[in-house]
C-alpha cells in the first residue's frame, strides 16, 4: 500500500528484498510498478495490498456487527438491507439515527489515530513515538477540562477546547524541539516532558472541579463512543477527507526520512518541510479525533506496529495503519458492549487494558533486540 511517483510509460515487475519488520522481513517480496502514459507510476506490493483489503473488510464487518448490537438486535442481513434503503421504519430509525453515527465516528477516529501514530513513529524513528506518549492527548484533555471546569461548556464547547488544547500543545512542542529543524530524538524527549507537565495540569484541574464537573471530566477522559450523533461525525469526516490524502501524498518523503536526514536530503527530499507538514497534519488529526471521542489510548501506538508486521513492508504504511486503527477501535467498541454482560464499558477502558499489555510486550521485544 505504498506509492512512489516516477516517470515512464510501461509496466514492470521487480523483486526487492524485504526490509520491513514482521515475518516477511528479509524475505523476497514481489513489487509491481504500474506506470501511466501521463508519466506517473504506482508501486504496488501484493502482500500490503491484500492486507489493506483484509483490514478494510474487517473494519466494515466490525461496523456491521456493532450496528446490529444493542437492546434491539439485528442480523447482518437486516443491517445491510436497512443501510441500502430497506427495513421498516423502526429499523431505519435505529440504524440511521442511533447506531450508524456511532460506528462512523469510531471508524473515522480510529483511522485518524492510526495514520497519525504512523507519522509520529516514522518521524521520531521510535516505535514508542505516539500521541499518547508524547503529550498531545494530554494537551487535548487540558483544553477540554478548562472548558468543563471554568466555563461549564456544552458538548460543542468541550470539543472545541480539546482541539485548541491539542493544537497549542503541538505548537509548543514544535517550538521547544526546533533547533535547525525538528529531529526525532529531541522531539520525543520534549514530548514526554510536555506530557508529564500536562498530566499534572489535568490532576490540578480535577481538584478544582465540583463533583458533577469531575464526574463529567472523568467520563470524557476515559474515551467513549456512547451517545455519538451526526454532529460528531462531520468534523472528523471533513478533516480526514483533507488531511489523509495529504499525508498519503507525502508517503515517499516519510519513507526516505526513515533512512536518516542526510540520505533523505540526498534523494531530493526537503526534510524540514516534509517533517513540519506531516507533523502538523497529524497533530490536527489527533486533536479532532480526541475532540470527537475523547483521548482513547493506545490505538495510535499499536495500529502502526500491527500494520507493519502484517504487511512486512518498510516505510510508514500510512493507509494500512489507518485501516488497522479503524478496525481496532470499532472491534474494541463491539467487545466492550458484548463481552461484559450488563456492564458496558467505555471503549477507552478496553483499549487501555489491551494497549498496556501490548506496550509491555513491545518494550520487552525492543529490549531483546537491543534497541532500548
Amino acid at each position: 500500500m505504498s506509492a512512489t511517483v516516477k516517470s515512464g510509460q510501461d509496466t514492470e515487475q521487480t523483486r526487492t528484498k524485504g526490509a520491513g519488520r514482521g515475518r516477511g522481513a528479509g524475505a523476497a517480496r514481489r513489487t509491481r510498478t504500474v506506470r501511466t502514459k501521463g508519466g506517473l507510476s504506482l508501486r504496488l506490493e501484493p502482500r500490503a495490498l491484500g492486507t489493506g483489503l483484509l483490514l478494510l473488510a474487517l473494519a466494515l464487518a466490525a461496523g456491521i456487527a456493532l450496528i446490529g448490537s444493542g437492546d434491539y438486535p439485528m442480523t447482518p442481513a437486516e443491517v445491510i438491507a436497512t443501510l441500502t434503503g430497506g427495513g421498516d421504519v423502526g429499523q431505519q430509525f435505529i440504524v440511521q439515527d442511533l447506531r450508524l453515527p456511532r460506528v462512523l465516528v469510531g471508524l473515522l477516529v480510529g483511522a485518524a489515530f492510526g495514520i497519525a501514530g504512523a507519522v509520529f513513529q516514522t518521524v521520531s524513528r521510535n516505535p514508542l513515538g505516539s500521541p499518547d506518549v508524547l503529550g498531545f492527548a494530554q494537551g487535548s484533555s487540558v483544553g477540554a477540562l478548562v472548558v468543563i471546569v471554568y466555563f461549564q461548556g456544552g458538548g460543542f464547547a468541550v470539543a472545541a477546547g480539546a482541539v485548541v488544547g491539542g493544537l497549542v500543545t503541538g505548537l509548543a512542542i514544535f517550538l521547544l524541539a526546533w533547533q535547525r529543524g525538528i529531529h526525532g530524538y529531541r522531539f520525543v524527549l520534549v514530548g514526554i516532558g510536555a506530557g508529564a507537565m500536562l498530566y499534572a495540569m489535568v490532576l490540578y484541574l480535577l481538584t478544582k472541579a465540583n463533583i458533577v464537573e469531575a464526574t463529567r471530566a472523568t467520563t470524557w477522559m476515559t474515551g467513549s463512543l456512547n451517545g455519538r450523533d451526526w454532529d460528531q461525525v462531520w468534523p472528523p469526516a471533513a478533516v480526514c477527507a483533507v488531511l489523509v490524502p495529504l499525508l498519503l501524498c507525502h508517503g515517499r518523503g516519510l519513507r526516505m526520512l526513515e533512512m536518516g536526514d542526510d540520505a533523505a536530503a540526498a534523494l531530493g527530499v526537503r526534510v524540514d518541510r516534509v517533517r513540519v507538514v506531516v507533523l502538523s497534519a497529524a497533530v490536527v488529526l489527533v486533536s479532532v479525533a480526541t475532540a470527537a471521542a475523547g483521548p482513547i489510548s493506545f490505538v495510535a501506538l499499536s495500529a502502526p506496529q500491527l500494520a507493519r508486521r502484517l504487511t512486512a513492508s518498510p516505510g510508514p504504511n500510512l493507509l494500512p495503519s489507518a485501516l488497522m486503527g479503524a478496525a481496532l477501535l470499532v472491534a474494541a467498541d463491539w467487545s466492550s458492549q458484548r463481552l461484559f454482560g450488563a456492564d458496558q464499558l467505555p471503549v477507552g477502558v478496553l483499549t487501555g487494558v489491551l494497549g498496556g499489555g501490548y506496550l509491555l510486550w513491545l518494550l520487552a521485544t525492543e529490549r531483546r533486540a537491543g534497541r532500548i
